[in-house]
């Protein structure tokens, strides 16, 4: 069980980091803005780069969630469901 825990945390962490920092390149416009990287973005003249940073950003954020809850939460259901199945099975 501590091993999915890391596996999670870890895709978690790195995933996180690097929605944050793509997140502060794009989303935040002025740094005494309140709604920083939750800002729509904004660009004048986007280009091939920015549009691939820009989708990476929101990979990178649905990886940290999906990511996490598999380890955390999925693995460990089907664990224990495949547990009881064999139990149930040898009776």
């Amino acid at each position: 069980m501590a091993d999915e825990f890391i596996k999670g945390l870890t895709i978690m962490t790195a995933a996180g980091l690097g929605w944050m920092v793509l997140a502060g390149w794009y989303r935040t416009s002025s740094f005494e803005s309140a709604a920083q990287l939750v800002e729509p973005v904004s660009i004048e003249a986007p280009d091939l780069l920015n549009g691939l940073a820009i989708v990476l950003m929101d990979v990178l954020l649905w990886f940290a969630i999906l990511g996490a809850f598999t380890f955390w939460v999925l693995i460990p259901v089907g664990r224990e469901l495949r547990t009881t199945y064999s139990e149930r099975r040898s009776q």
